[in-house]
């Protein structure tokens, strides 16, 4: 699957999906949670789970030759509103110059300790 970018996590193969998917100019990136990448735990901030979401998004990208910096649409789901403020002031140290399209939700997640899942599309068009 040449379009395909795979992270490597059990998940992808027994939920039948990719880390990333390039259609064209278009990256569509898989939601991604904030594990630790050397523990693959949680770290008990939501800031440094948001990093953590944001770094191993940038890597996908960069295996389909595209960065954050291509980033076209933000979809951000938090578990707890108090969570807001410590997620958009890392989306926006990140994004200050970038500016893709934002949306924030509050929900469940599907793994015990996860704060934040962020998911973006991304394009390299100039």
């Amino acid at each position: 699957m040449q379009n395909r970018i795979f992270s490597g996590a059990p998940s992808e193969d027994f939920a039948g999906y990719a880390k990333a998917v390039i259609d064209g100019p278009t990256i569509y990136v898989s939601g991604t949670m904030g594990q630790d990448p050397q523990t693959n735990a949680f770290p008990e901030g939501v800031a440094d789970q948001t990093r953590n979401a944001l770094a191993s998004i940038d890597a996908a990208l960069s295996k389909a030759g595209a960065s954050l910096k291509n980033a076209v649409a933000c979809r951000v789901y938090i578990t707890d509103g108090a969570f807001l403020k410590d997620v958009a002031t890392v989306l926006g140290e990140v994004f200050a110059e970038i500016r893709p399209t934002n949306t924030l939700l509050i929900c469940q997640l599907p793994a015990p300790g996860a704060k934040v899942e962020i998911e973006i599309t991304a394009s390299t068009r100039s």
